[in-house]
């Protein structure tokens, strides 16, 4: 019992007796120098809740509602960092102009220059900002006079450092349908058996099976590229045309069946798709694309990942 009371009086001692105050006198000890030495590569903030303005591909200007993940870099001898910074500076320059690659860079240089301790001190190493959210885009109905939104699940992120620079990299989540060229193929030549009199099972019809399917890219944007969420979408409606709709009446509905019978495909063919498209894009550095089709027909779900396949590129499937 004694020796926890000189215990607890040890804790006591130490954090009311601080070495270093703030200008209001406070106890700050995030600027106690550490004697440690040991350096944390990435030290900060996950699931900080911001609204985030976009300027769309339409002119229009949006608020998304968006979860943040911020770091830097946390040198040997530096106890901590100031993280309500992170948030602060953050919001501070988001009041102040719309997401893009001139937001992101403005933002990670502040944070390499104000969570320094002094003022005296080199830039930090490193700074990494991740931004999550849905992007809604107006999705025009096949056929008929009509419009929806379509929501992407999208990450757009960037990271700056002493050695490398400013990279940045979007990933987003794409929904579409696919419908197998197999079962197609032997539904079509059902009908015409039980058409000439060869079988007389079922009722002629045969419904080949076919699947919501999605794809998640990650790209990383070519130095000094323009390029946005709304260009990513347009290169993987090119990819996969057969994009899922989000309003449709009866007319959009039957060219939506028209359109599945003119794309069937496996997961091999959607991604090769994907292949083609992205590789001969100059404004993507490197990509990586997971694709997975929810079968109709199995339990199971077929799936894919493809990439550029640069040495020490994205290899790693995409997660959102």
């Amino acid at each position: 019992m004694a020796n926890e009371k000189i215990i607890d009086q040890a804790v006591t001692d130490k954090v009311m007796n601080c070495e270093v105050q703030d200008a209001t006198g406070l106890n700050d000890f995030q600027k106690i120098p550490d004697r440690q030495g040991i350096a944390i590569p990435r030290v900060g903030i996950n699931r900080f809740r911001v609204p985030l303005t976009f300027k769309h591909r339409d002119g229009s200007v949006m608020n998304h509602d968006c979860e943040a993940s911020m770091y830097v870099n946390c040198p040997a001898g530096k106890t901590g960092i100031n993280m309500s910074r992170l948030c602060s500076i953050l919001q501070n320059e988001a009041a102040n102009a719309p997401v893009n690659q001139k937001f992101f860079r403005g933002v990670l240089n502040r944070y390499r220059t104000d969570l320094r301790d002094y003022d005296h001190e080199e830039k930090l190493d490193e700074a990494f900002l991740k931004v999550q959210f849905s992007y809604p885009v107006k999705q025009l109905s096949l056929k008929s006079n009509n419009w929806g939104w379509q929501y992407y699940r999208t990450i757009v992120e960037a990271r700056e450092t002493k050695e490398s620079g400013f990279e940045s990299y979007i990933t987003l989540e794409y929904e579409y349908s696919s419908t197998c060229p197999c079962s197609l193929s032997m539904a079509k030549q059902y009908e015409a058996d039980f058409a000439a009199g060869v079988t007389d099972e079922g009722n002629g019809i045969g419904v080949a099976h076919g699947q919501r399917s999605r794809a998640t890219a990650k790209i990383k944007l070519a130095k000094d590229a323009t390029f946005g969420i709304e260009d990513l979408i347009e290169l993987l409606r090119t990819a996969i045309p057969t994009e899922t709709q989000s309003l449709v009446k009866r007319i959009d509905e039957q060219a939506f069946a028209i359109l599945n019978g003119s794309n069937p495909m496996f997961v091999e063919h959607a991604s090769k798709r994907v292949f083609k498209e992205f590789n001969q894009d100059v404004r993507i550095a490197d990509w990586i694309v997971s694709l997975e089709h929810f079968e109709s027909l199995h339990s199971h779900n077929a799936c894919a990942v493809i990439f550029k396949g640069i040495p020490n590129g994205l290899t790693d499937s995409p997660v959102l």
